[in-house]
């Protein structure tokens, strides 16, 4: 693989660089779930120091590959590549929690581990394509439906791939390099048949492990002759080319946006997707705490498996920040996002809102 992954968990265990920006020290206070805690345990057993045990393995497995701690470092340094490199090597020696094999099970079946149906095969060609994936497949499925009629409006009826099957990023997170490497390969595949050269994703995990996760941590190369677009993206280069227009009445004030998981490895997107949100609720969102750059994720990385119990807590704390900020409607466009934060919303008085959805119903014909 490209990462070394000792050099860098060397370079990172005793680094506080990243710390204020680690999403569980800040919703636990624990050391040893920060990037430094997590390295120095690595590289301990490396030294032959501590043995693997359930404790240990624990730890490894409570980085929430969110991105914030790569986001955060002016070296750059792949931690959450490393430390995937790191659960790669335990899941061969089979000192992987038991969840993660059934996980994989799960993946290899169904291509999913949220349902236990076939992946839809795609059909048909053209030049742009839509990857549609699992979560917004069986996590928020309204996304789907809205997601073609915003295209379609547009630009014709686009090709739906992925339809029900992983991008792969849940995988490599949690070691699974094989089966990441079946899943990434069977993505290519539908779209090298569809003959798209744009391929528009939903979220900005997705665009993530598309351009960058895939070659890092796969040694899969994604075609050079395909772009990858952000659908939120390509939505405002519409709507400022007067193609779609929306009616800016669908909200009241009192919303907010949150940035969702994986959006610190996406820069440059934060200010376009506010100006969707504000072309149909005609007032800017109010602003959360951890947003833009210092966004925090919410459970819905491979902790929401490995460790539900802390997937909890990054969720509510992103409810928390959202009720603080005097909100009573929380917008994103992520379905995994989406699909976290609605669990626990209404303890919160909160209500949340797909940005998809909302576009659909707001967008004039």
């Amino acid at each position: 693989m490209a990462v070394n992954y000792i050099e860098t968990l060397e370079n990172c265990r005793f680094c506080l660089m990243c710390r204020h920006m680690a999403a569980l020290a800040v919703v636990t206070d624990v050391e040893t779930l920060t990037p430094h805690g997590i390295a120095l345990i690595a590289t301990s057993v490396e030294r032959g120091l501590i043995e693997w045990n359930d404790e240990t393995v624990g730890v490894i497995y409570s980085e929430p590959d969110g991105g914030n701690c790569r986001a955060h470092c002016v070296f750059d340094q792949p931690h959450p590549e490393a430390v995937a490199a790191v659960r790669a090597e335990l899941v061969e020696q089979n000192l992987a929690p038991q969840v993660v094999y059934e996980v994989q099970a799960a993946l290899e079946k169904w291509a999913t581990p949220f349902a236990e149906k076939p992946v839809e095969a795609a059909s048909g060609t053209g030049d742009v394509a839509i990857f549609v994936g699992d979560e917004a497949k069986y996590l928020w499925p309204g996304t789907i439906p809205a997601v073609q009629k915003l295209v379609a409006a547009a630009e014709g009826g686009p090709v739906i791939i992925g339809n029900g099957r992983s991008n792969g990023l849940l995988a490599t997170s949690l070691g699974l390099r094989s089966t990441a490497v079946a899943l990434a390969e069977a993505n290519l595949a539908e779209i090298r048949i569809s003959g798209a050269k744009t391929l528009l994703v939903l979220s900005p995990g997705d665009y993530f492990t598309f351009n960058q996760a895939y070659s890092e941590r796969l040694d899969v190369e994604f075609p050079d002759d395909v772009e990858i677009v952000e659908l939120t993206t390509w939505l405002a280069q519409q709507m400022d080319a007067g193609v779609l227009k929306f009616r800016a009445d669908a909200v009241g004030a009192e919303v907010t946006y949150v940035d969702p998981t994986h959006a610190v490895r996406v820069p440059g997107r934060e200010d376009i997707v506010r100006g969707l949100v504000t072309a149909v609720a005609n007032s800017n969102p109010l602003e959360l705490f951890w947003r833009r750059d210092r966004a925090q994720p919410v459970g819905s990385t491979h902790l929401q498996f490995s460790k539900p119990e802390l997937a909890e807590k990054l969720t509510r704390a992103r409810l928390q920040d959202a009720q603080n900020s005097g909100a009573k409607t929380i917008i994103c466009e992520d379905p995994g996002t989406l699909h976290q934060l609605n669990k626990y919303a209404s303890e919160y008085g909160l209500q949340v809102q797909g940005l998809y959805e909302l576009l659909a119903e707001q967008v004039e014909s």
